[in-house]
């Protein structure tokens, strides 16, 4: 039973969420409720830049809600989008809902946004073990911490194999890592096995976030004037100010050597 409260605080415009503790679970800026605020939210949707295509992602699948923050940012950009949420806090998406803006009117009749309350681990075995699964996912985001920032059963290699298997052959995971934490490179190498080494690790940024990519299927090119090009067009796209993000993607593919993923 999840014992931790759920706060909020509100700072030079900005609206924290934090769960017990004095680490930022998410924030909106109040000014503007569907922009990315946080620098790490951003860098995950990079993975728009990887499979650069107007109609991907189709289906995507997240497990941690947090502020709503990416929800709301592909609800608005990414209209076509079928989202499934995973939460394993009801109480949660009802403070995301008051207070961060999430469309109030979720897992209504043809929404796009579907919220299950599940503990993220046994839904990701749980799907990845029916013979039909209901759908594969283009988009798999994964951003779960507790109030100690501890990433728990969302780190280990069997995990990582489940989220493989409910990818689509277009799929790619995008991973919200802690750098600064003791398990940072046990989770690293469970990635790595997971994904037969098609995992893209971007550096840490000020905050100790670090945002790693996984594909399966089809191959993502990592050409990096296309990537360039493909991150332009996403910012004149939806406003998203990539800022050093897009620095640390390019270093990342420089210090891989690899040109594909």
């Amino acid at each position: 039973m999840l014992k931790h409260s759920i706060e909020t605080s509100d700072e030079n415009g900005v609206r924290f969420l934090h769960f017990g503790s004095e680490w930022v679970q998410g924030a909106m800026r109040i000014a503007r409720p569907w922009n990315l605020e946080l620098e790490y939210t951003r860098e995950m949707m990079l993975a728009l830049a990887l499979r650069h295509d107007a109609a991907w992602p189709r289906t995507v699948l997240q497990v941690g809600l947090g502020a709503g923050s990416i929800t709301k940012f592909l609800f608005k950009h990414r209209p076509l989008a079928k989202q499934n949420i995973i939460e394993i806090n009801a109480r949660v998406v009802m403070v995301a809902m008051q207070m961060f803006k999430l469309p109030q009117n979720c897992n209504s009749d043809g929404d796009k946004i579907n919220i299950e309350i599940a503990d993220g681990v046994d839904w990701m075995k749980a799907h990845a073990a029916t013979k039909k699964r209901r759908a594969q996912f283009d988009l798999l985001i994964i951003d779960g911490y507790d109030n100690n920032a501890r990433f728990g059963g969302l780190g280990t290699e069997d995990f990582y194999r489940d989220c493989r298997s409910n990818l689509s052959n277009s799929g790619l995971l995008a991973l919200n890592l802690f750098g600064r934490a003791r398990g940072y490179s046990r989770q690293l190498d469970n990635l790595h096995r997971a994904f037969d080494g098609r995992i893209l690790s971007l550096p840490a940024n000020d905050e100790g976030n670090a945002i790693a990519f996984a594909a399966v299927g089809e191959t993502v090119s990592l050409e990096t004037e296309a990537l360039k090009s493909s991150c332009v067009h996403i910012k004149n796209e939806t406003g998203i100010k990539w800022g050093a993000s897009e620095i640390r993607l390019m270093r990342a593919i420089k210090n891989s050597e690899i040109n594909a993923l």
